[in-house]
């Protein structure tokens, strides 16, 4: 239900604000604005996905877990292309999850929200039962229902 309000009301409010911006500066550089953002994410996508490559690298080989790595990589990624596309809302979320001093709150607050997810789907008993302590016995041909 969220993703599908976010999906209805991003576009409206990325108008809204083009619009904002547009009665503040004028509608030509409102457009330059909007087309600057994309050679920027292009860069910032390159840039930053290298070293968050680079920093991966680094702690496979050192035998070190790459969680915090990884989540880096993906908040660049999902940055640099919130960057590419148009809009004045989605370049400030791009450009803050690009950003190293901003995207460290996020990499937290993901990190928790993936491990409490994770903690409860493994502690959550299961709905099916399974044959535990292998008491399962085969049936017949006949009594099997078609």
């Amino acid at each position: 239900m969220f993703a599908f309000l976010l999906l209805l009301c991003w576009p409206l409010a990325e108008l809204y604000v083009a619009v904002k911006v547009a009665e503040a500066i004028g509608a030509l550089y409102t457009v330059l604005l909007l087309l600057a953002s994309w050679p920027l994410g292009s860069w910032a996508l390159r840039s930053q996905g290298s070293l968050a490559w680079r920093r991966l690298r680094l702690a496979v080989a050192e035998g070190r877990t790459p969680a915090r790595e990884v989540i880096d990589g993906a908040l660049v990624l999902i940055g640099g292309v919130l960057l590419i596309v148009p809009g004045f809302i989605s370049d400030v979320v791009g450009l803050s999850m690009l950003l190293p001093p901003t995207r460290a709150p996020m990499r937290g607050a993901l990190m928790r929200s993936l491990h409490s997810r994770l903690v409860v789907r493994v502690g959550r008993p299961r709905s099916r039962p399974y044959d535990v302590d292998s008491t399962a016995r085969d049936i017949d041909q006949p009594q099997l229902r078609p």
